[in-house]
């Protein structure tokens, strides 16, 4: 931790005590681990209280301090009854096991700080942007204000947050984790950072959402009355080439391959009258999370920060 210019650590969630110079504190995992020289307060906001998982008939309530292992552990502990009448719950874990970070980071990283970092491949902006989720923001000005996910993250590294403005929560609603849904990702290796990940939904309506992220610099949404064919869905996918993302970890070109191929696959699969969501969701997942325990040694990955906050 390199933050050699601040000089107080401040316990508060309320937007109007932010001043220039100030930065909220969460998990604090990329905060930490990239350091800053001009920051002069933290904010903490993990003392504010906001429990971390509401239920309610509109939704799902997912507070922007939920850790990533409180999230991971909410559909095997939710009744059995909630997880039947929600089956787009199935794409918690294997959006969570898209970290790809220890446990270490799973109990300090939180949903919220994810969403801020705005790294392309955060996959609680997959999650919640697929899933139709809409943020709850605090204004220095005593206001507040909803935005969708997959409008708050307007590019890598990049939200439409103003100055000071403060992330509380995230509603998934009721009608979107009625859905049935199924997960891909790829990534160049095998312990990598993604580098393509698609989430689709099949409504109730038969609507048909498609949520293209870690490929593209800020979430892209396609969505059709009716599952298309591929054709419709192909031309859907032409977006403009500057969209696309381009670091070490996958090439422009590639990214948008792969985004076709499994687009595709995930057009075939939700068009099927027998698919079943949860299995559809849990495969292909990424290795499993792994249990406390010695770690093994990770590959070497060529941007010191992680995808959490």
């Amino acid at each position: 931790m390199d933050l050699p210019t601040v000089s107080e650590l401040v316990r508060t969630a309320d937007p109007q005590q932010w001043r220039p110079g100030d930065a909220w504190l969460a998990g604090g995992t990329v905060l930490f681990s990239s350091g800053s020289d001009t920051l002069q307060r933290l904010l903490d906001v993990t003392a504010a209280g906001w429990d971390p998982l509401t239920v309610s008939d509109v939704g799902l309530e997912i507070a922007a301090t939920c850790t990533i292992a409180e999230l991971y552990a909410f559909p095997e502990a939710a009744p059995p009854e909630l997880v039947s009448a929600w089956p787009a719950l199935s794409l918690v874990q294997p959006c969570c096991d898209s970290f790809v970070a220890s446990f270490k980071i799973w109990n300090v990283s939180t949903v919220g700080g994810n969403i801020c970092t705005a790294l392309p491949a955060g996959p609680m902006t997959s999650l919640t942007a697929a899933l139709d989720g809409v943020a709850q923001v605090h204004s220095p000005g005593g206001t507040s204000r909803r935005v969708p996910v997959a409008e708050l993250v307007i590019g890598d590294g990049r939200t439409a947050l103003a100055p000071g403005e403060l992330l509380r929560s995230i509603t998934l609603p009721a009608a979107a984790l009625r859905s049935r849904a199924a997960f891909r990702r790829l990534s160049l290796t095998s312990l990598g950072r993604s580098g393509v990940l698609l989430i689709g939904r099949r409504d109730a309506d038969g609507g048909f959402v498609l949520t293209v992220t870690a490929a593209t610099k800020a979430p892209v949404q396609l969505r059709f009355p009716a599952v298309p064919d591929a054709a419709k869905l192909r031309a859907g996918l032409d977006l403009d080439p500057g969209l696309w993302h381009d670091d070490v970890h996958g090439l422009p070109e590639w990214r948008q391959d792969m985004t076709f191929r499994l687009a595709e696959e995930i057009r075939t699969e939700l068009a099927a009258p027998g698919f079943v969501a949860g299995a559809a969701a849990a495969a292909p997942s990424p290795a499993p999370h792994p249990a406390p325990g010695p770690e093994p040694a990770p590959e070497p990955e060529p941007s010191p920060k992680e995808d959490c906050r």
